[in-house]
């Protein structure tokens, strides 16, 4: 019976997401308040149905309801109760329930939170959302239901993919849908302003705490999957361009461009096209991630489907959706204002070179995770483009943007002072200059690559750093005055500072890691061991244990380094009954900011001797990798809190249609 209440909710969603689009259109037609009231109502209630029908699927995988296909398919009774919860966002179905929720949530936000927003731009735009929340539900109700019922329900199910049984994945897919699906208002702000014709200063403002909102999600989503991707699939990597990951990647990228573009429109007025440009691209990278990511045209872990006629219709909505988007912007750009002018050294042109060098970084993922599938759909030759392709392409060009960054807030708008910004600098390039030829001179084995890279982290670093002192005006004014304007710089301005902070602290991590980490790997007996980066690690025993739904062998090993006892570690490698699926869990030890990453492999040998393959990986700085990025998204919700950017700021002080 709940079951059949979640499907009846999400038709009633469905309907109430039409009513949402006629109600507001028709509000701003006949400038009838009560009419756009009624339709920011059903935007509301919208929300509320489809709360109920992911509630419902929800209780159908905790109690185990197997009579419902989505929950036989993927889920198990044995499973723990996070998993079964879990299981709810796990499959196809599931997802697009998930992504229907946080599309109508974000409608409701939208008619909740905008009321500072002028009506006729308020009613266009929860008119907007509801049309994209009417096209996504009705591919989930008719076309992937996650509640329909079985004729004979199963005694078990088939369970989850293991792979996708493990904490971080559990609450890395709701993150990353409210990041995708949060630029859907950004989507909805852009349609509306181009047809109410007001791109201006206030729109802009009114966009960056949507956009930064999304983008905070988005960093915090990408980065749990960075990080399960590092110690559950046991490469010992954590990040491997596969297309997935580009396809969150993409939209991240966008929203970046997006923040600081509109920062430019709202101070200068200019660039007003191209932020609208990319407050539509925002939203059309997220759909195109929804569609490789579910059409079955992507081999992944990550993947959630593979039927092509689903495929297809996501396929159709992209291409509609974003399509009647960037007709609208076609038609209305030649009225877009064109703000005022700035010298070539200035702050604006400082955020158009970060924008040309986001956008062409944007530019080059997007070919490589394309280009194959259209390789393969022309030729039939399967190809594949990994790590060189975009060290090549997209390194040099987050060098570029990254060598750029501090110099931008240090600049003045309109028309900047190159020689001043380079003499506040001076100490923050004597800081990076040092951190490299340091690293150089005495990290062993020698990297000239490796030393410039921590060179730009502590440049990105310092420079923020620098910034923060420039505003204080510190050492220049009395230690009580700096004090006073250091804490009463706006939150906008921490929440950059942080940001940046992250980037070099990440960009520290990532140099360091990829650059001087070592591995061995050898098939070990009991007592045997193996070396790596100065650590051995001794394999002690491996003994079969029963989980919950899973038998494993579990190893138990021990890290020295120059004979003293560093730690102890108990990898497993995993079999799930259900699925006869096989997984690795990895040891971590952590030694400060670095890791020892052990990988318990196969058995071999004879039974009476085996031996155990052991992979043991040196990973330095690792933990400057998910540190780096946990710092942007608290510098993108410092930003948020900002009075200046929070929703229901900045009320209006007379009628506005």
């Amino acid at each position: 019976m709940i079951a059949e209440i979640g499907a009846f909710a999400l038709v009633l969603a469905l309907a109430l997401s039409v009513a949402q689009v006629g109600l507001s259109a028709a509000g701003r037609i006949r400038r009838s308040p009560a009419l756009a009231g009624a339709g920011e109502g059903a935007a509301l209630a919208a929300f509320g149905a489809n709360a109920v029908a992911f509630l419902a699927l929800m209780y159908a995988f905790v109690v185990s309801d197997f009579s419902v296909q989505n929950v036989a398919a993927n889920s198990h009774s044995a499973k723990p109760l996070l998993y079964r919860v879990a299981g709810t966002w796990g499959s196809h179905e599931g997802s697009m329930l998930l992504w229907c929720l946080a599309l109508t949530g974000f409608g409701a936000a939208v008619a909740g939170l905008g009321r500072d927003l002028p009506r006729g731009l308020r009613a266009v735009t929860v008119a907007t959302q509801g049309a994209l929340g009417v096209v996504f539900l009705a591919y989930t109700v008719f076309a992937s239901n996650p509640l329909a019922r079985l004729a004979e329900a199963p005694a078990e199910g088939r369970s989850l993919n293991p792979l996708l049984q493990d904490p971080a994945l559990a609450v890395h897919p709701p993150f990353l849908y409210a990041g995708y699906v949060g630029l859907s208002v950004v989507f909805s702000l852009a349609v509306a302003a181009l047809i109410e014709g007001r791109v201006d200063a206030a729109w802009s403002r009114w966009v960056r705490p949507w956009t930064l909102a999304a983008w905070s999600m988005l960093t915090v989503g990408i980065a749990l999957g960075s990080f399960w991707a590092y110690y559950e699939l046991g490469w010992g990597g954590w990040w491997f361009w596969d297309p997935v990951e580009n396809a969150s990647f993409m939209p991240w990228l966008i929203a970046t461009a997006l923040l600081h573009s509109a920062i430019v429109t709202e101070k200068r007025g200019a660039l007003a096209g191209w932020t609208v440009f990319l407050a539509l691209a925002g939203f059309s990278f997220s759909m195109l991630g929804a569609f490789l990511v579910r059409s079955g045209v992507l081999t992944s872990v990550h993947a959630f489907a593979v039927d092509p006629t689903r495929g297809v219709l996501l396929l159709i909505i992209l291409g509609v959706t974003a399509g009647l988007g960037f007709s609208l912007f076609a038609w209305r750009a030649p009225g877009l204002p064109r703000g005022g002018m700035f010298a070539p050294i200035s702050r604006e042109s400082a955020l158009v070179l970060n924008n040309i060098l986001l956008a062409a970084a944007t530019a080059t993922v997007l070919l490589g995770t394309l280009y194959p599938l259209i390789r393969e759909a022309m030729s039939g030759e399967a190809i594949s483009v990994g790590p060189p392709y975009f060290n090549l392409t997209f390194t040099p060009l987050m060098t570029a943007l990254m060598i750029l960054l501090p110099a931008g807030p240090l600049l003045a708008w309109k028309r900047g002072d190159a020689r001043g910004v380079v003499q506040r600098l001076w100490v923050a390039l004597l800081i990076a200059a040092t951190a490299g030829a340091l690293t150089l001179a005495l990290v062993s084995p020698r990297h000239l690559l490796g030393a410039l890279g921590v060179a730009m982290g502590g440049w990105l670093i310092a420079g923020a750093v620098a910034e923060i002192l420039e505003r204080t005006r510190a050492f220049r004014v009395p230690a009580a005055e700096a004090w006073r304007r250091l804490t009463g710089l706006p939150r906008g301005a921490w929440g950059m500072t942080f940001a940046h902070l992250g980037l070099g602290v990440f960009v520290l991590g990532a140099v360091f890691e990829t650059t001087w980490k070592s591995e061995a790997a050898e098939a070990l007996p009991l007592g045997g061991s193996v070396t790596a980066g100065g650590y051995e690690v001794r394999l002690d025993d491996v003994r079969p244990v029963a989980g919950p739904n899973y038998d494993a062998d579990r190893g138990a090993l021990t890290v020295t380094r120059a004979g003293r006892e560093i730690c102890r570690v108990a990898p497993e490698r995993r079999l799930y009954t259900a699925g006869g699926q096989t997984t690795t869990e990895v040891g971590l030890c952590y030694q400060g900011l670095s890791h020892v990453y052990v990988v318990l492999g196969e058995r071999r040998g004879d039974p009476a001797s085996p031996t155990f393959l052991v992979r043991a990986y040196w990973n330095p700085w690792a933990s400057l990798i998910f540190l780096g990025p946990a710092l942007m998204a608290a510098g993108g919700l410092v930003s948020l809190s900002d009075r200046r950017l929070r929703l229901g700021v900045g009320r209006r002080r007379g009628p506005a249609t």
